[in-house]
């Protein structure tokens, strides 16, 4: 464990789970791994990481390739109960990847949100896609 613990809810079939991952890395850092579509969550654990991140369980919500529009979940009026019981049923239904730090925790989309989490960044990193980012105050990207 470090002094500057950063925790990744990730999944390894996300491109963008694996660019986070990867920066989170060449930052220096080693991350605690949490593929939670193995180890799951319950309701308590997602209301706790959802608020730390300042998101409600809907702006959480996971719509594509997930359960979630034959699962009535995209209906106007479904409680945030009702959700977070959803996801804790079918843990794809949550959006990823999640990050967690010191300085808080964010859903990083897109991945150089991540940036905001650490205390140092790489001086560039190269997603998976090709894209070079340039870390700096604002993550301004480059190409």
């Amino acid at each position: 464990m470090t002094d500057f613990p950063v925790t990744v809810f990730h999944n390894p079939a996300c491109g963008t789970s694996r660019n986070v991952l990867a920066m989170v890395e060449a930052a220096g850092y080693r991350p605690e791994v949490v593929e939670y579509l193995k180890t799951g969550w319950d309701a308590d654990q997602l209301r706790a990481l959802f608020e730390e991140a300042g998101l409600s369980p809907r702006e959480a919500l996971r719509e594509k390739d997930t359960p979630a529009a034959a699962l009535g979940l995209l209906e106007a009026g479904v409680s945030d109960e009702v959700l977070l019981a959803a996801m804790a049923e079918h843990p794809i239904l949550v959006n990823r990847p999640i990050v967690k730090t010191p300085k808080g925790a964010a859903l990083c989309r897109p991945s150089e949100r991540v940036f905001d989490l650490l205390e140092r960044t790489p001086e560039r990193f190269v997603k998976e896609d090709g894209e070079v980012v340039v870390p700096a105050s604002s993550s301004a990207t480059a190409r």
